[in-house]
């Protein structure tokens, strides 16, 4: 017969190893679940600098990631390395089962976190993190005194084309329409904003460089004309955020928790609907997605999984 564990968390990203952290603390018996590396979207970043008391220098997401998961680690949470392929939620033992085994558990912490839209350019996935980034309050001010670009025209491309300006020297959108799909409010901040150009009609087609970005192919999608977006000699590089959306990783869900536009609903206690299931991080519907935010999420989460565990 499976071990059975108190609680079961799914991702091991911030949201995740906070989760662990507090309920291993807690004396529960955890059990963390990750197919991968530990950190989530934080393992590609090259640098951080706004999570509270991380390393002034040379601090990178895979460092946090692994403080974290040593903590986990010191408090008895165990870990196992798995792709889970489906879940059922409902019921007092929730079941997760993966290509390498079932696991049972009396409460769950879903925290798989969403993926960026990739840009859809080639060679994107080889610069990510050495140039080509999702998250501008994240990695915006590495890009001090450069010029960027920012590939999308809805609210979010805009909003942050201007938030680069704070650090950038140039920000440019690329657009494949010719008019921006953001609202009119944060269309006419950008459009006031000297720091901020447009290229209409136009989408990223290749990432070109030998450590770091140094140039961008653009192709005018009503002509089919290339053109290459090289980064000043002095500069040595250059920036290119995609902003064109998340996909929450919440297919395992579906038909069981409550999505909304594919996020998962939470109450404030990080509960998902279900008795005995929480999300915490970026799989669910929030405002703000930050390390800062996710490990929030995972501390609110693991502290009410003990509670309904108390309440059995």
């Amino acid at each position: 017969m499976e071990e059975l564990y108190d609680v079961i968390i799914l991702g091991g990203g911030p949201a995740g190893l906070t989760a662990g952290l507090y309920a291993g603390r807690g004396g529960l018996k955890t059990l963390l679940l990750e197919k991968g590396q530990d950190g989530g979207q934080i393992a590609l970043t090259a640098e951080l600098e706004n999570y509270p008391g991380q390393l002034l220098e040379g601090e990178t997401g895979l460092s946090l990631a692994g403080r974290m998961t040593e903590q986990c680690r010191r408090f008895g949470v165990e870990r196992a390395a798995d792709t889970i392929r489906s879940v059922r939620l409902d019921g007092p033992v929730k079941e997760l089962t993966g290509e390498r085994g079932t696991y049972r558990s009396r409460a769950v912490i879903l925290a798989t976190g969403a993926a960026p839209r990739p840009i859809g350019c080639e060679n994107e996935a080889r610069f990510v993190g050495q140039g080509i980034s999702f998250c501008a309050t994240c990695d915006g001010a590495l890009f001090r005194g450069l010029e960027v670009y920012v590939a999308g025209g809805g609210d979010s491309a805009v909003e942050e084309a201007v938030y680069l300006t704070r650090f950038a020297r140039k920000v440019t959108v690329i657009h494949r329409r010719d008019r921006l799909r953001a609202a009119r409010s944060i269309q006419e901040r950008a459009f006031a904003n000297p720091k901020v150009a447009f290229l209409w009609d136009s989408v990223v087609v290749r990432a070109e460089g030998t450590d770091v970005l140094e140039a961008i192919t653009v192709k005018n999608v009503k002509t089919g004309a290339l053109s290459t977006l090289r980064a000043d000699p002095a500069d040595g590089m250059l920036g290119l955020f995609g902003f064109t959306g998340y996909t929450p990783n919440t297919g395992l869900f579906t038909g069981q928790l409550a999505l909304e536009e594919g996020y998962i609903s939470t109450g404030e206690d990080m509960s998902a609907g279900l008795p005995g299931v929480f999300a915490a991080g970026d799989v669910r519907r929030k405002s703000l997605r930050q390390v800062v935010t996710a490990c929030a999420d995972g501390a609110v989460a693991a502290v009410a999984a003990e509670r309904y565990l108390q309440a059995l």
